[in-house]
Formats: structure tokens, sequence, C-alpha cells
């Protein structure tokens, strides 16, 4: 039985496999209502419903969501009631609760279903899932006590890998992260290059919790995000082995910042993610 915390009262429930934008808008949208808990499917229940083996195992997929700052709880299940679709309890719930679902998702036996055991039900429409909005993105915090960190990137594909970079640049103080604009990354990598635009990007990149603010770049080249920096006047400038330039350590030191750069290592247990293998997904 999973453990459901007092205050989440908002309950989706789906596999959650190579979340994407849509998933994302889907998270948000459903914590405007509430508390949310998400009840994830095991690996095992995703091989049974799908006939395949997930491309992200549940402990990969339990550290995106648990990173998302839409997210209040996660829980893996590993049985749904074959007539709703939704997960099977072995008892009530302490607390009335609200199940949210998309159209594409809705059935009229869940409907029912939460009638008649007195649960909220929900139907999140196209409409509702629609663009990227975001509070305030080009504007910043009042700078208080903490440090301030930057980071730079294209996060084309934003996999844990991103998320656990994030997390150790984080520890530093409040992290802003600069996104690459569409013009610049296809002048650094070519054609092809970015796949999502910018404003996409950058969604994802807020939906993490370990990001205080994201931004969009408006230079060019490895420091196209030289004017968003002036802006931050950030403490630190983190970067992974990857990330590495002259031009970057450069320009922290002649701007007094502290240029850190991290280990590429994934989150303790999990495999290693590149955006490049995963442009193949």
């Amino acid at each position: 039985m999973p453990i459901f915390q007092n205050n989440a009262k908002i309950m989706i429930t789906g596999g959650f496999d190579n979340v994407r934008s849509p998933h994302i808008r889907f998270l948000h949208e459903a914590s405007r209502l509430g508390g949310l808990h998400v009840f994830l499917w095991s690996d095992d229940l995703l091989r049974s419903v799908h006939g395949i083996s997930p491309k992200f195992s549940e402990a990969e997929r339990v550290y995106f969501l648990e990173s998302n700052r839409y997210v209040k709880h996660v829980s893996l299940i590993h049985r749904l009631d074959e007539a709703t679709g939704l997960p099977h309890f072995d008892s009530e719930p302490p607390f009335p609760i609200t199940w949210v679902v998309n159209e594409e998702q809705a059935r009229e036996s869940q409907k029912t279903f939460c009638t008649q055991n007195g649960y909220g039900y929900r139907v999140l429409t196209a409409g509702d899932l629609s663009g990227f909005p975001l509070d305030n993105p080009h504007t910043l915090p009042e700078k208080g006590s903490q440090k301030r960190v930057v980071v730079t990137g294209c996060y084309d594909w934003m996999h844990s890998g991103h998320v656990r970079f994030f997390e150790e640049a984080s520890a530093f103080g409040e992290l802003f992260v600069v996104v690459g604009h569409d013009a610049n990354l296809r002048l650094l990598k070519g054609e092809g290059h970015p796949l999502f635009p910018e404003n996409e990007r950058r969604y994802l990149v807020q939906s993490v919790r370990f990001v205080t603010r994201a931004l969009i770049s408006s230079g060019q080249g490895w420091m196209d995000a030289e004017p968003e920096i002036e802006r931050i006047r950030p403490d630190y400038y983190v970067v992974n082995d990857d990330g590495d330039k002259p031009e970057k350590s450069e320009f922290c030191a002649r701007h007094q910042i502290e240029y850190k750069v991290l280990k590429r290592l994934p989150k303790p247990g999990l495999p290693r993610r590149e955006s490049t293998v995963l442009r193949g997904f």
C-alpha cells in the first residue's frame, strides 16, 4: 500500500518513461489543483501493460520525478485495477483525493469508480496543457544572502544527468540556468540543432526543483550567456568536463567569478546519460 502524504490530495498515475514536455505540462497543471502525488508504474507493471521493457528504470524515473518542482511525492505501484486503469488500493485513503487524467486517458469507468468511492475526478484538456507558461521568465529575484550560481548549456534532451548536474551545482547557492538560444546552437552545433525550441527547453529546465530561475541567452558563441551572467552577477560559474572552455574560465577571471569544473558523474546507482545518444529514443 502506498504511503499517503496528509497534504497530497491530487493523484495521477502513469509510467513516465522518457519524460518530455507534454508530461511536464501535465504535472504542472495537475499541481495547480493541490499537492501532487504521482503513482509511478514499476518496471514490471510497465512490461505487463506494454509488453516491452521501459527505456528508463524505475529508479531513474523516480529520481527524475522527485526532482520535479511540481511533484510532492512519488510512490511506485505494481498493480492496476483492470476496469479503471487506476492503482488498486488495499484500503481507503485517509482523506479526500482527486484523480487527474488527460483527455487521452479519460474513461467513463474511471469517473464512475471515483464517484462511487467519493473521489474527485478531473480531466485536463489539450487547451489546459498548451504552451509553456513560466512565472516572470524575464525578471530576476531580489539578491539575498545566498551565493549565486550560474550554469549554461543546451539542455536539448533533458535527462537524469542534467538533473544531477543541477543538483550538484545548486549546492553552491541559488542556481540560475542560462539556456542557449536556437540560433546560437545552430551556429555551434550545425543544422538539426536544437531538437526543441528555446522556450520549451527553458520550461523543462525551470521545472527542476534545484533551479531558481531559467533564462534564455542573448549573446553568441561559447559565451552566448554573457549578457545574462552580467545581469545575474553570480559568485560561481559551474561547468562539467564537457562544458569546460577557455573562453569561460577567462571570462570568470576577468569578472572575479569563481570557476568550478565538476566531474560528469551520474546519480549513484543510475546510468550515465548523454543527450546525443538519447536523440535516438
